[in-house]
């Protein structure tokens, strides 16, 4: 009976201990560092316990290059560093800053010199690119549940090939088009309609003719429309236009190369009919993205392109510095009313928005990182695409965040919208479609380099009329099925 009563207290000791084990932790919704020290187990000596207890999270530091992505993002980098090291004391989160005229440059120089920063904001359809490159990091082992959670479904496939998660949005938005008001309603545009319901080509050309305005010698003052197509926006003209004509990706579901469509040709002449009836300029080569939007602001084109929603800002703030005289406006610039439209559809297609998902994504360089230093890539990545941070810049690029910690975080800033221009961006929105993760890296890369050495330089040729649109349509088609083959084409 003794030894039963022993027996009896040693389990009740037992379970007391286990117990008041199970309930000496408490949770946490911060995610935490990889090298965060954990609890002992009851069975460490006393020696163990002391190293746990004086351990220090090893120091570490995070490189990014990022653009401006928004009117006072980069002006905020210093207070941005400072936050995530109050965050995560152990951990330094160091950002150059870019312009995005070299961003590109600067970041393939680093790629290829195999010292690239930890973090970069690319184009979501560049991922790809970089994959293909092999200094992509797969972030998913390091993500908490809690941060997938957070994004936006949409967006967040944006970064993903196949099951690897290379990255996080920053943001989703539509390119489109955008109209001055007043010279819109002058034409008889019905602008609400063409936001509620779009619009064909046909109708487009015949809208913006009406937007042409000549001087006494016939001289043209205003342009119907004026898209930028040099520099950094070569290609933008382009594909932009290519989604709504029924070429919406480089490769149908079957991983054909579709610029070699029909579709394609007849969109190339779509093109070229709108310089050639001069509602665009001849030089339209030439305009870069900096003139395209002089152009809208002193009045020289009804429509302009490639818009975002931050455009309207962009006017209203011009328009107040106009009001107040004070020299700091564009010169030579007029009051004007920014209002987005979306492009015309082609050859009979159905609208599809040119979905524009930026972001940062993670890279290694030629020494392979540890998996605490992937971890803490995941946390400063992480830090920079959600909360405060991420609200901010999609306040003033008036964009809707893609994390609901954003959608719930405070803004430095409230600033004015159209209600009408709010409804289109939101139709515009409602329309795009999930990213493809099923294209392979390599033919993702192939298309890519067609698009650098055959698409873009023929289409500056076609914009500058030295070649038809069925050379350049040739050319191009030439071009694929040396890479994919004629069984990797389409042919209609």
């Amino acid at each position: 009976m003794k030894k039963i009563r022993v027996y009896v207290l040693l389990l009740t000791i037992t379970m007391l201990v286990s117990l008041l084990a199970a309930c000496g932790g408490k949770s946490t919704n911060t995610p935490a560092p990889s090298n965060a020290t954990q609890q002992p187990s009851e069975t460490n000596s006393n020696k163990d316990k002391e190293k746990e207890k004086d351990a220090e999270p090893t120091k570490d530091t995070i490189t990014a290059l990022l653009p401006p992505v928004s009117a006072n993002y980069q002006a905020r980098f210093a207070d941005m560093e400072k936050e995530f090291n109050e965050l995560y004391p152990h951990l330094t989160l160091k950002i150059e800053p870019a312009s995005w005229e070299d961003m590109t440059q600067k970041l393939d120089t680093q790629v290829n010199a195999g010292s690239p920063p930890d973090i970069a904001w690319i184009g979501a359809a560049s991922v790809s690119k970089y994959a293909n490159l092999d200094v992509l990091i797969d972030i998913n082992p390091a993500l908490t549940s809690e941060m997938k959670a957070d994004f936006d479904e949409v967006p967040l496939q944006y970064f993903q090939l196949g099951d690897a998660q290379y990255g996080f949005p920053a943001y989703m938005a539509v390119h489109s088009i955008g109209g001055n008001k007043a010279f819109m309603e002058e034409a008889g545009i019905d602008w609400k309609a063409v936001q509620q319901n779009g619009w064909t080509f046909d109708e487009y050309r015949e809208a913006i003719k009406k937007g042409i305005v000549k001087n006494d010698k016939g001289e043209t003052t205003r342009y119907g429309f004026v898209f930028a197509t040099s520099g950094v926006t070569s290609k933008d003209y382009l594909s932009i236009m290519a989604k709504s004509a029924g070429i919406p990706e480089y490769f149908d579901n079957d991983l054909k190369f579709t610029y070699t469509s029909k579709n394609f040709l007849g969109l190339l002449e779509a093109l070229r009919t709108m310089i050639d009836d001069g509602s665009m300029p001849k030089e339209l080569s030439s305009i870069d993205a900096g003139k395209r939007w002089n152009m809208f602001l002193t009045g020289q084109t009804m429509i302009t392109g490639k818009g975002l929603a931050s455009f309207e800002n962009s006017a209203r703030l011009n328009n107040e510095k106009i009001k107040a005289n004070d020299g700091s406006a564009v010169a030579d610039s007029i009051e004007a009313e920014y209002i987005p439209l979306p492009v015309p559809t082609f050859n009979g297609a159905e609208y599809i928005p040119t979905t524009v998902v930026d972001g940062y994504i993670a890279l290694r360089g030629k020494k392979e990182p540890t998996g605490e230093h992937v971890n803490n890539i995941a946390l400063a990545m992480y830090y920079l695409s959600s909360g405060a941070v991420a609200a901010n810049y999609s306040n003033e690029l008036f964009l809707a965040p893609v994390t609901e910690t954003a959608r719930n975080a405070a803004v430095i800033e409230e600033y004015p919208r159209n209600e009408d221009n709010v409804k289109a961006d939101e139709i515009m929105m409602s329309k795009a479609v999930a990213a493809r993760t099923d294209i392979p890296t390599d033919k993702a890369a192939e298309a890519i380099k067609i698009e650098t050495e055959v698409i873009i330089p023929k289409l500056q040729a076609l914009l500058a009329n030295e070649i038809t649109p069925q050379q350049m349509y040739d050319a191009v088609k030439t071009a694929a099925i040396k890479s994919f083959g004629e069984a990797g084409i389409v042919v209609d």
